[in-house]
């Protein structure tokens, strides 16, 4: 499997109105190639707590199944060199047969918590506009140092730094 660079997004919403804005510009993205939903679970309650859960993936379940076995073969990997990766090829492999590689029963414990109204969504994507760029970084012999987002509230926090450096 042919895979692009993969971002998880954990995000809540209070008093959520969900009028399919989110998921059009996710399909919209999606049909032009760029990214690919790999796996997703948007968790909601209502004023009373009532929940409901909504799974979506674009993978077929082949694909799942070996994302599932690539994830669980790295993390075995790095918790028990080659017999650890075995291991957790076979059991992410067994995760990944239902269609998804988030893993359901602990997600939904953890977004189970969340108050009532409001909503959280684990979405995994995978950003496909950027494995031509990762792919010639590679063959040129690069190597990846930093590889990090920056959010504008991450540039707030640096400006706040510096004015207290400045004080002091």
């Amino acid at each position: 499997m042919d895979l692009g660079p993969v971002q998880l997004m954990v995000i809540g919403f209070d008093h959520p109105d969900f009028g399919g804005t989110i998921a059009a510009e996710l399909a919209r993205l999606s049909d032009v190639g760029l990214i690919r939903v790999l796996d997703a679970m948007i968790v909601s309650k209502d004023a009373d707590g009532v929940e409901t859960v909504v799974e979506v993936s674009e993978l077929e379940v082949e694909e799942a199944t070996e994302l599932g076995a690539t994830i669980g073969a790295l993390i075995g990997l790095g918790t028990g060199g080659v017999e650890g990766a075995e291991i957790g090829a076979l059991v992410g492999a067994e995760g990944g047969a239902d269609g998804h590689v988030l893993d359901d029963l602990d997600l939904v414990d953890v977004l189970g918590d969340i108050p009532a109204d409001s909503a959280a969504a684990v979405i995994l994507i995978e950003h496909r506009w950027s494995a031509p760029l990762r792919d010639a970084i590679v063959e040129a012999n690069g190597v990846p140092i930093i590889d990090m987002w920056v959010h504008p509230l991450d540039l707030v926090a640096i400006g706040m730094a510096e004015a207290e450096l400045a004080d002091d």
